[in-house]
Order: C-alpha cells, then sequence, then structure tokens
C-alpha cells in the first residue's frame, strides 16, 4: 500500500506485478474499497502491472467535504497515472467505477488502452434518490447502508453460500466516512454521461450481471450499443459480479485484455 499525493488530496493505492508490464488501473464502486478487486489481482498480476485505489471519500484514500463530481474522480485518476508516469493504462471500472471510466473514454482517451466497464450505465438511478441518500447518511451514518448492501450487490444465493465474504462487505460499508460516501452520492446525482459516451475510442467490454437490480443487462446493451465497436459478457450475478462471480468475471476480462 502507498498512501500519495493527488490533486491536493490524498489516494490509497495498492500496485502488484511487474511495472515492465503493460498497467491495469482497477477502480472500485460505492461502499467499497480496493480490497474487492482480489481474486481478479491475483490473476492480472501474473500477467500485467495492477493499479487499484480507493476511491476519494473511500477506504484509506482522502474524504475531503464535497459534494465531489465525476470529473474530479476522473482528474483523480489521471494524477495516479501522473504519479507513477504511467502515460496509457487500461482501466477496469465497476458501478461508479464504471462511471469513472466513461469520463476517462470520453475525456482522456489518449490515457486509455482498453476499457472494461462492469455493472454500470451512463446514468445510475435518479438526482433524488441520490440525494435522499446522500442527506441520510450525513444525517445517520452508515449503518443503514450497511444493512441493506448485501441485497443491492448480491443474489439471496449468494447472500446465504458466502456469509463471511458477505459480512465483510458490510463492515467495509460501516467503516466508510459518511461524507466522503455522501459526497460520491453527490457525484453519482448529477453524473449522466448520455451524451459523452459516443466519443469513447477505446476498445471497450461491457460487462453485466444477469440479476442485476441496479444496473440492468438492459442498461448494458444501451451502453454497449453507444460505444463504437464495444462487446458485451453477461455474467450470472448481481451487481458485485467481480465478487459473486469472480472467475467468470477474470476469465472474460483476461480474455478481453490478451485479444
Amino acid at each position: 500500500m502507498a498512501i500519495i499525493p493527488v490533486k491536493g488530496m490524498t489516494l490509497n493505492v495498492r500496485c502488484d506485478g511487474d511495472r515492465g508490464r503493460p498497467t491495469v488501473v482497477l477502480s472500485n464502486s460505492l461502499g467499497t474499497d480496493l480490497s474487492m478487486w482480489d481474486a481478479q489481482v491475483a490473476v492480472l498480476a501474473t500477467r500485467f502491472h495492477v493499479v487499484r485505489y480507493d476511491t476519494r471519500g473511500h477506504g484509506a484514500s482522502g474524504a475531503p467535504t464535497g459534494p465531489y463530481t465525476i470529473a474530479q474522480l476522473g482528474s483523480d485518476v489521471l494524477g495516479l497515472l501522473d504519479h507513477f508516469d504511467i502515460q496509457r493504462a487500461h482501466f477496469i471500472g465497476l458501478s461508479m467505477g464504471g462511471v469513472i471510466g466513461q469520463w476517462l473514454g470520453a475525456h482522456a482517451g489518449e490515457r486509455l488502452d482498453k476499457l472494461v466497464l462492469a455493472n454500470t450505465a451512463s446514468k445510475i438511478g435518479t438526482r433524488e434518490g441520490w440525494q435522499a441518500r446522500a442527506s441520510a447518511v450525513r444525517a445517520s451514518g452508515m449503518g443503514e447502508i450497511a444493512a441493506g448492501s448485501p441485497a443491492r450487490w448480491f443474489t439471496p444465493d449468494f447472500i446465504a453460500r458466502q456469509p463471511v465474504v458477505v459480512g465483510m462487505m458490510q463492515k467495509t460499508v460501516r467503516a466508510l466516512n459518511p461524507e466522503g460516501y455522501a459526497a460520491c452520492c453527490d457525484a453519482l446525482a448529477v453524473a449522466d454521461l448520455t451524451g459523452d459516451i459516443q466519443a469513447i475510442g477505446s476498445r471497450t467490454l461491457v460487462i453485466a450481471g444477469a440479476d442485476d437490480p441496479v444496473t440492468t443487462v438492459a442498461d448494458a446493451r444501451t451502453l454497449a450499443a453507444a460505444i463504437d465497436g464495444a462487446t458485451l459478457a453477461t455474467l450470472p450475478a448481481s451487481h458485485l459480479s467481480n465478487v459473486e462471480a469472480p472467475d467468470r468475471f477474470t476469465d472474460a476480462v483476461v480474455s478481453f485484455l490478451l485479444a
């Protein structure tokens, strides 16, 4: 782990694999931290230089007072690349991380090689819903969000089969800085990349969870159709498809990156 200065704050970063190989950057979802990628890193680091980070407001990264914007979160990634003198990288983002990936693809495509957008959409949810969640967290903390997260993230079958994994991820949510989480909700409330994604020129893989109630397969199809040449993979999972179907997710990503 390393704490690096970026854009007047700090990001918690972990690097794995040989620096001489192509770089893959991993961007976490709302309410998680860089540990959500553990299963993927175990495989990716044998072929790539893997850089994962806690998004602003999450994990051990800084959580300055919000609101944040998706452009700000995307600029944090560019600052991270500059810090490590990485000119171009593959980028994999899930949910909020996928929205960040869309912004990067549309506004900083010269810094990207291939792009993976998982369990995401050009607009997630409604402004009113995100604003209500941000207000609730600022008023009452992370307890209610943590309690409800399994149903948003996983299928009932996975929750029953993997209580330890589910419990660990709930623990991560409870430990988050409420202001950092709320400020990311503020970013999602106003984020709408629908008019931007046609500008993405990177080869793109869109991944959907067949049982995802948050960003549906229909959302993924719409996203893939709007990005020239994008391909779509659907996995037997809910919203955190890389956790619920780790082998299938990793296989799809590795095949795409190496093609």
